[in-house]
């Protein structure tokens, strides 16, 4: 009788999610992610075309989890279960996968056609079936395993919190959530669900726990809306041109930003291939249908084209949203920013960030030197109109009350992180090294 969870990636550090349940000779796993920082830095050397990339190159650069780890287990996995459809969850899949060619990719509607959408972008071909199961329901896998994806809201459409049922007992996959009250896309966390689990009786919570160090509950994404509302009415924006970047994954967000654009009598186009990619896999399975009411340019003559026609029109008769809230070198932005794309601009037009900064290196200097450029050009800019969409501790707080696991891990962040959360967990009656576990990348741990 084996019910072991071994600790592939995201346990050391925030990014590579990967985590491996093993249920005597079956395994499954959670979560195949990229390392973005890593990750972008490679991508910025002469490597553009993603289909002559390798698994191994990327491990290399230590941009996806070593899966390595798991060559003793290699022959008993059975699936691979995403999540929800963040780079940082399933960016990997595309290169590892093939390592595991007869473990079909399980997710939620909307993660699935994400992973379609970058397949077919970037011209790889996957032998790995790809099922498509919706929120709230269960998945059989074989005999001693089935999966139950429990809706959760967090910055991209059907999150899924993954619950695990084996005979030996319930394992508890939370990575990433938020509790938001008032989401604007999509239903509220099933709460009703998480707490039959909690009355079942949970064995193991695995929690994200990136920000057990915020003493607040995450804002609602209402909020971010009321931000961009209150800089878009209360400004002069009269003859000024307005562009906005946030998360092409964002979907919600992307909403939000058409409607407010809508109201303000502006023609919307989006530019940019990641932003065509997330829509496009939104549409197919009708969660939105922005294609109707905006124009969605992607390819690199189109978008000068299309820029040359609102230089003539007139940039305020339009609401520009983009790539490039990291300052990305090569993203519309810091092109716009850098002269290398015809949008004039002149002083006083408007870029608005409805995204944090990723808090690493790259992301930092790129976008550092992105706000220079939009300085130096006279463009006024208005940054974090946004709220993330992670839990911070009083979401983790609930969790841990309405769950009521017999053990936890906490997981996607390094273990300095973990021990906010542990504190947290302290709280509420844990003891570490007895029920709370901190683990590493590569460790085990054995339920039975």
């Amino acid at each position: 009788m084996v019910l072991e969870v071994k600790t592939i990636g995201g346990y050391s550090e925030c990014g590579r999610n990967c985590t491996a349940i093993r249920v005597d000779d079956e395994v499954i796993l959670l979560d195949i992610g990229l390392e973005m920082e890593n990750y972008v830095k490679y991508q910025q050397t002469d490597r553009d075309n993603l289909q002559r990339v390798t698994y191994d190159e990327l491990l290399e650069v230590n941009a996806v989890p070593n899966v390595h780890l798991l060559d003793e287990w290699k022959s008993m996995v059975k699936a691979i279960v995403p999540s929800h459809g963040h780079l940082d969850h399933i960016g990997a899949i595309p290169f590892t996968a093939p390592l595991f060619p007869n473990a079909p990719i399980i997710s939620t509607p909307y993660t699935i056609e994400v992973i379609k959408s970058i397949l077919r972008d970037e011209r790889i071909r996957l032998h790995n079936r790809l099922i498509a199961q919706n929120s709230n329901t269960t998945y059989k896998i074989s005999d001693k395993i089935k999966i139950e994806f429990v809706h959760v809201t967090h910055s991209i459409p059907h999150t899924a919190t993954v619950v695990i049922h084996t005979p030996y007992g319930r394992i508890v996959y939370a990575n990433d959530y938020k509790f938001d009250l008032n989401p604007l896309l999509g239903k509220k966390p099933n709460f009703a669900r998480l707490k039959e689990l909690g009355e079942e009786g949970v064995d193991l919570l695995l929690s994200e726990c990136l920000y057990a160090h915020v003493p607040m509950r995450s804002p609602s994404e209402a909020i971010a809306k009321q931000m961009l509302k209150d800089v878009l009415n209360g400004t002069d924006v009269e003859g000024k041109a307005i562009i906005c970047t946030t998360f092409a994954s964002h979907i919600a967000r992307l909403k939000i930003l058409i409607e407010l654009a809508e109201k303000m009598g502006r023609k919307v186009v989006l530019f940019g291939r990641s932003l065509g990619k997330y829509i496009d896999a939104a549409e197919r399975i009708k969660l939105v249908n922005f294609s109707k009411r905006v124009d969605i340019v992607t390819r690199r003559k189109a978008i000068e084209q299309y820029m040359r026609k609102i230089n003539k029109v007139g940039a305020d008769k339009y609401f520009i949203i983009c790539t490039g809230h990291q300052g990305e070198p090569r993203a519309i932005l810091s092109r716009i920013a850098n002269g290398e794309l015809p949008l004039n601009l002149k002083q006083d037009d408007m870029v608005l960030f409805s995204a944090s900064v990723i808090p690493v290196e790259v992301s930092i200097a790129n976008r550092a030197a992105l706000e220079a450029n939009l300085h130096k050009r006279g463009i006024r800019f208005f940054t974090d109109l946004h709220v993330s969409g992670h839990g911070h501790r009083e979401d983790y707080r609930e969790m841990l009350q309405i769950v009521k696991p017999k053990h936890i891990i906490p997981c996607h962040a390094g273990p300095s992180f973990a021990a906010n959360f542990s504190d947290l967990a302290q709280q509420l009656g844990y003891k570490e090294g007895e029920n709370i576990h901190i683990m590493e990348n590569g460790k085990s741990f054995k339920l039975q």
